[in-house]
């Protein structure tokens, strides 16, 4: 009988289903023909900038394209949120999403998801069992809630867990904007378990690195830094003044652009805040500065995105801030060519895809000295980067980009030349590398024959 591979949450001890496979593994390194890569609370195939779908998406996506490239096939499990949504959809060749019914399609928020846990994990695994044993080579599993069902699919396959973050509840905790409400210490107890249990955590950055092992003790041989990547096909630089055009932007506009979702983490208040105050500074500014607002509401539910209108109005900004839904990529792209520079000032990000994505297209950023944001922005070189939240300090770091046009071209070209470190190709081969360091035991010796 087919022996499975087994091994405890702490990986102590494996066993392997025949000798030939022990030999493949030991003789060297080797990279999975096809894994599971997990996202129960939001799908890849959702618009990003509303909902639970934001850069998560974006990575998920790009990454999985980009594996298939290199013949690792990716079939991704994610919750249906409507009847319509078909069992299968393929995203590109190589690429699978699968629709896993867990609860009711509508109505149920992330926070309600723990509880259909259950249910997801049953129908990942039954997929599974409808195949051959061996499947999966290995699981890689996105945010805390994929992780409690990835821990589970990868001890009953007796594959290697890779986990990703993406945000952390003890650092957003650490972080919370005013009004947000904390992450429930039913997340950071499930989070704990994830990393006691992965064989790989993948960090965004070495300062996510840190603070997996400060915060939740994670071990160093599990830990691996893999910078997330922008499409260079979609965000490349272009015409300011056509985009501009087409998006019906006055030419000399001095445009500040918010891209993202509208909650209390992503702090789009400190930036009407700030622009009340430069326009207070400077009152000429106000013939031309638009305040584009692209992204619709977060999921969490802590987000009013009328109330960021009421707040512009209230602030005397109303005729500045344009209000935009969430659009695709390469409508997105336009935006960012067209701004003077992009505003981010987050109270936590584990990189901001966004800047990457702005810079990419040749547009400065004006971030928040956060997370992952120090390593996507170089302060003083492709943007700016602000300490803390004060609308008065952030209106000092938006005035020269509302006033020296040269500035933004001199910066918005450094921008680009920094971006293209950043392609996901790199991301998927360093990524790649990851699951065969997963794949391949640490020492002969803890293996043992059941």
């Amino acid at each position: 009988m087919t022996q499975h591979l087994v091994r405890t949450a702490r990986r102590d001890r494996l066993t392997v289903p025949s000798r030939a496979r022990l030999q493949a593994l030991v003789g060297g390194r080797r990279r999975p023909r096809r894994i599971a890569m997990l996202s129960v609370h939001t799908s890849p195939l959702h618009q990003p900038g509303t909902g639970d779908a934001g850069g998560m998406n974006v990575y998920i996506v790009e990454l999985a394209k980009r594996l298939a490239e290199i013949d690792i096939e990716v079939e991704v499990f994610t919750r249906a949120t409507s009847s319509d949504d078909a069992p299968v959809v393929e995203l590109a060749p190589g690429v699978l999403v699968r629709h896993v019914t867990a609860g009711p399609y509508e109505g149920l928020i992330k926070e309600d998801l723990p509880a259909q846990l259950c249910a997801f994990t049953h129908a990942v695994l039954r997929t599974e069992a409808g195949h051959r044993p061996g499947h999966y080579d290995l699981v890689h599993s996105h945010y805390w809630l994929s992780g409690q069902v990835g821990w589970l699919a990868a001890e009953r396959w007796g594959v290697p867990l890779v986990h990703t973050m993406h945000t952390m509840a003890k650092v957003k905790n650490a972080a919370l904007a005013d009004g947000d409400t904390p992450e429930p210490a039913a997340r950071v107890i499930g989070e704990t378990q994830v990393v006691d249990a992965a064989d790989r955590l993948i960090a965004n950055t070495a300062e996510e690195a840190a603070e997996l092992t400060r915060h939740y003790g994670a071990r160093p041989e599990q830990l691996a830094v893999v910078h997330p990547g922008v499409n260079l096909d979609v965000f490349r630089p272009g015409d300011r003044a056509a985009a501009r055009a087409r998006l019906g932007l006055p030419q000399d506009a001095a445009v500040l652009l918010f891209a993202g979702r509208i909650q209390p983490l992503k702090a789009p208040d400190v930036l009407l805040k700030a622009v009340a105050q430069l326009l207070a500074h400077r009152p000429e500014l106000r013939e031309r500065l638009v305040v584009p607002v692209v992204g619709g509401p977060s999921g969490t539910g802590l987000a009013k995105p009328e109330s960021l209108h009421k707040l512009a109005a209230q602030l005397g900004i109303g005729d500045v801030v344009r209000f935009h839904p969430p659009v695709g990529q390469a409508q997105l792209a336009e935006w960012y060519r067209a701004a003077s520079a992009l505003v981010m000032p987050s109270h936590s990000e584990s990189f901001g895809l966004v800047a990457l994505e702005a810079q990419a297209c040749g547009t400065p950023v004006v971030a928040a000295s956060v997370g992952g944001l120090p390593v996507a922005v170089g302060d003083g070189r492709t943007g700016t980067l602000v300490n803390g939240h004060d609308p008065e300090a952030w209106a000092h770091a938006l005035e020269p980009y509302a006033t020296d046009p040269a500035l933004v071209t001199r910066l918005g070209q450094a921008a680009a030349h920094h971006a293209t470190a950043f392609g996901w190709s790199a991301s998927a081969a360093t990524t790649a590398d990851v699951y065969a360091s997963a794949l391949t035991p640490r020492t002969p010796s803890r293996l043992r024959f059941a």
